[in-house]
């Protein structure tokens, strides 16, 4: 078999582990989900067996990635339409939305339970953000305020402002972020226009 084929399957079990721990479920849980038994999970995981084609697609499926990004597949096509997840730390995701030169860029981010505790390491930098949380719940410390948001709440924000994004003890959050130049804003509309009609 083909070195780098080799080397790709043996990276999956390393990232099904990761995939698992970031969405904070057991392997009884996944097994579940799957129908793959919990210690074929187990040595999946540990590298000791290679997965199936039979075993990925329900993996893939329970993680809500594709195969490509469960195998960690080579890209093809136009990158700008396919673009790959980025692992930080902390067991962060960063998964580019947009990729073009200038404008406002967007991202997704994915983020792991956190620790209520935990002091935040506040940063500044040019640019505006605007944050939508997906799912979960994101702490972002602003400034002097320490906020919660909930699925479906928002925040805009000029990023010269001291700020950090955290998730809570709750579990995981996904949220978007879309961030401009300095002074750029986004063009919101909650309703019409009084006198007009759609």
């Amino acid at each position: 078999m083909d070195e780098n084929v080799n080397r790709t399957l043996d990276a999956v079990g390393p990232r099904l582990k990761q995939l698992r721990l970031r969405r904070n479920i057991t392997l009884t849980d996944l097994a579940e989900e799957t129908g793959i038994s919990a210690s074929t999970l187990s040595r999946l995981e540990a590298g000791l067996r290679r997965p199936t084609l039979e075993q990925l697609l329900p993996l893939a499926r329970a993680h809500s990635v594709t195969i490509d990004e469960l195998v960690d597949a080579p890209l093809t096509g136009d990158p700008r339409i396919n673009l790959r997840p980025i692992a930080a730390a902390d067991g962060v995701t960063i998964l580019p939305l947009t990729r073009r030169p200038g404008g406002i860029q967007a991202y997704k981010f994915v983020l792991p339970a956190g620790d209520d505790d935990r002091v935040p390491d506040l940063r500044t930098h040019e640019g505006y953000d605007w944050v939508y949380v997906l799912n979960g719940t994101l702490r972002l410390v602003l400034g002097d305020d320490d906020l919660t948001l909930h699925a479906g709440e928002a925040a805009e924000f000029d990023t010269r402002t001291p700020h950090w994004f955290g998730a809570t003890s709750s579990g995981p959050v996904e949220f978007l972020s879309l961030v401009g130049r300095q002074g750029e804003r986004a063009h919101v509309r909650a309703a019409p226009r009084l006198g007009t009609t759609s």
